[in-house]
């Protein structure tokens, strides 16, 4: 990669000029939206979500396990940075599944039951997410650096007692998936990566048709709180999901009550916006850095995958590849469960 696209995605908060124009229009669109009380009193919610302990698990948390995963066991596990929030089930090989956005451990609510026959499956709220903790932001966004977010769930693994363990990971947990291969290669025996390719292709070869369906990559990175205050205006509308046939609305109501946390809203700008500074530096460094383990790539042919080479892209960065599009859109663990399942279980079953 070269310096010149980190230096045009950094720009805008190394200047002040432009810093005083981007400041302008935030606070501008503020007042618009709801005045200047209400993104003082968003931060104000922000600080004190933070600061309240997430350990003990909610009514809600204890109604999802319930419903959603019968069988499996809920607990809060404190890592060296953050609380992360787990359901376990399932025996035999470990294996760890995460989330995308703007969900939470509830999307594998069609296919870890499946799992749990075969595996021990381990699902977790990525730091920011769902019933996980809030960390700080960090120098340069990095409490929500996928090299941060990824340590994370190598230490929940260690304390359940797996050294070693396959992994799925949809949307921005595949992202999540792609750093613990690289970082943390003994640990990872097999990664699956749903609807992605690497975040440093798709920033290097950004043209008009990616800007405009993945808009949100663009928006959620601009300055704090102008999404945040933008977004919490009309949080469903933002969230788009509600009336999408295959959500279940147990589903959706579980990403509505963890979006309308303040802190949670926040901390997945932080993701993205660590997306478009840190975590892009740490894959400049690790070009020569492949995935070791075998790697599975699954898509939706009706998606914005196909805008790629999905597999030329991966093979790019990854030793042993093999992958194929499935018949629908970006949500395959919700949409395409059972084709989902069909591909992951003799992926994840082979010797």
């Amino acid at each position: 990669m070269n310096n010149g696209l980190l230096q045009d995605i950094s720009a805008s908060s190394q200047t002040k000029s432009d810093y005083g124009r981007r400041d302008f229009l935030s606070k501008s669109m503020m007042a618009l939206a709801g005045g200047f009380s209400t993104a003082e009193a968003m931060l104000t919610e922000i600080g004190e979500a933070r600061a309240q302990d997430p350990r003990q698990p909610t009514l809600s948390t204890a109604n999802v396990v319930a419903s959603f995963f019968p069988g499996f066991r809920q607990t809060q596990i404190e890592t060296s940075g953050a609380i992360i929030n787990v359901l376990t089930g399932g025996s035999g090989a470990p294996l760890l599944l995460m989330h995308g956005y703007p969900q939470t451990l509830v999307e594998w609510h069609r296919i870890a039951p499946q799992l749990a026959q075969r595996f021990s499956v381990v699902l977790t709220d990525l730091r920011g997410y769902g019933d996980s903790s809030k960390p700080p932001d960090g120098e340069n966004h990095f409490g929500y650096s996928k090299r941060a977010m990824a340590l994370d769930q190598v230490e929940v693994m260690e304390r359940l007692g797996f050294r070693q363990f396959a992994v799925v990971g949809h949307d921005r947990g595949g992202r999540v998936g792609h750093r613990m291969a690289i970082d943390h290669r003994d640990r990872i025996t097999k990664l699956a990566v749903l609807d992605i390719v690497p975040t440093l292709r798709m920033y290097q070869t950004t043209d008009k048709v990616f800007a405009t369906t993945y808009f949100h990559w663009f928006f959620l990175i601009q300055p704090a709180p102008f999404p945040e205050t933008l977004i919490n205006c009309n949080i469903e509308a933002w969230l788009r999901l509600k009336n999408v046939p295959f959500i279940a609305p147990e589903a959706y109501s579980e990403y509505l009550r963890c979006f309308r946390d303040p802190a949670t809203l926040h901390a997945s700008c932080e993701d993205y916006r660590a997306a478009a500074s840190i975590d892009l530096e740490h894959d400049a460094a690790d070009l020569d850095r492949k995935v070791e383990c075998p790697l599975l790539v699954l898509w939706g042919e009706k998606g914005f995958m196909p805008h790629y080479d999905v597999i030329a892209a991966w093979q790019e960065r990854a030793m042993n590849v093999r992958g194929k599009a499935l018949p629908g859109g970006h949500w395959l663990p919700e949409q395409l469960p059972a084709e989902t399942l069909a591909e992951l279980i003799p992926f994840l079953s082979e010797a």
